[in-house]
């Protein structure tokens, strides 16, 4: 990967410990590739070709079969289209508050199902997207603040509540596609990233753990589809108040907004029943009936 940096990969692989438990882990994890008779990525072949060029000189069956929410989209009536495949239950009453916005308008804020926050952290994300003015939709799982429940200041509350929406979780591949959506601040987690992506929505990536440092690193360095907000572990209000509004409307949001779109085309034609997923796809299935005869 051409520019990465050591700071770009997984955490998992940044140790001088070589008995560190990740670090084996992955080690492990790696190896059995080569015990495999093929590999399948959830990307697709203009995504990732110089990457996917290298596995394929390394290993003689590279399948990238994605994005798969588009490949699905391929099979409408198909009955597994009606399955939930959300780690959480999704509440339903947000679309009322979504079709009230202007398009491009509102900032979408997705930490992801594990990902945690300290206290500090979230109080001083929400004061930046309450000092951005703009309106934000900010999934909050209850257990998103370390030991501790996700409380803001009544200040907060009185600031934000006639342009803040905050439930507990929501359907995010409908929430991004919905027109009043310009803008994703998100871990960078890969299935955040490709639903992103396919949305055509531009990304804040602020990468926490494992490989959301090398997804950040793409999306920011490679695809120019988003930006990274660089605050470790001591979150500030005027950085992402600042980023924010960069994000969603700025002259930087909007080269960025017509990068992802371009991308999202390129998703879609890759997924379409011609592309290269959809062809990905059947030789896979082909190959596997082949070994089983």
């Amino acid at each position: 990967m051409k520019g990465i940096r050591l700071r770009d990969l997984p955490n998992n692989f940044i140790t001088t410990d070589p008995d560190e438990t990740s670090w084996i882990l992955c080690l492990e994890a790696i190896q059995r590739f080569g015990k495999g008779s093929a590999i399948v990525l959830h990307s697709f072949d203009t995504l990732e070709k110089e990457v996917l060029d290298a596995l394929s000189s390394m290993f003689p069956l590279v399948y990238a079969i994605g994005p798969l929410q588009l490949l699905l989209n391929q099979i409408p009536e198909h009955p597994l289209k009606a399955m939930v495949y959300s780690l959480w239950k999704e509440e339903t009453e947000w679309l009322k508050w979504l079709n009230s916005k202007e398009p491009n308008s509102v900032v979408y804020v997705n930490f992801g199902s594990v990902a945690v926050l300290t206290r500090e952290q979230l109080v001083e994300f929400g004061w930046g997207l309450a000092n951005s003015k703009l309106p934000f939709f900010w999934v909050i799982r209850h257990d998103l603040v370390a030991g501790k429940s996700a409380i803001f200041p009544p200040e907060f509350e009185a600031e934000s509540k006639e342009r803040g929406l905050i439930p507990s979780w929501y359907p995010q591949e409908q929430v991004l596609e919905h027109s009043s959506v310009g803008g994703f601040l998100t871990h960078s987690g890969w299935n955040s990233t490709i639903e992103s992506l396919c949305a055509g929505v531009p990304m804040l990536s602020l990468p926490i753990f494992t490989d959301q440092q090398t997804n950040c690193h793409c999306v920011c360095n490679v695809w120019g589809i988003g930006m990274e907000l660089e605050i470790s572990k001591d979150a500030k209000r005027d950085q992402v108040g600042k980023l924010v509004k960069e994000l969603i409307g700025a002259e930087k949001g909007k080269q960025m907004k017509n990068k992802v779109m371009e991308w999202k085309k390129l998703a879609e034609e890759a997924a379409s029943p011609h592309g290269s997923s959809s062809a990905n796809l059947d030789n896979f299935v082909n190959q596997v009936l082949l070994r089983k005869s």
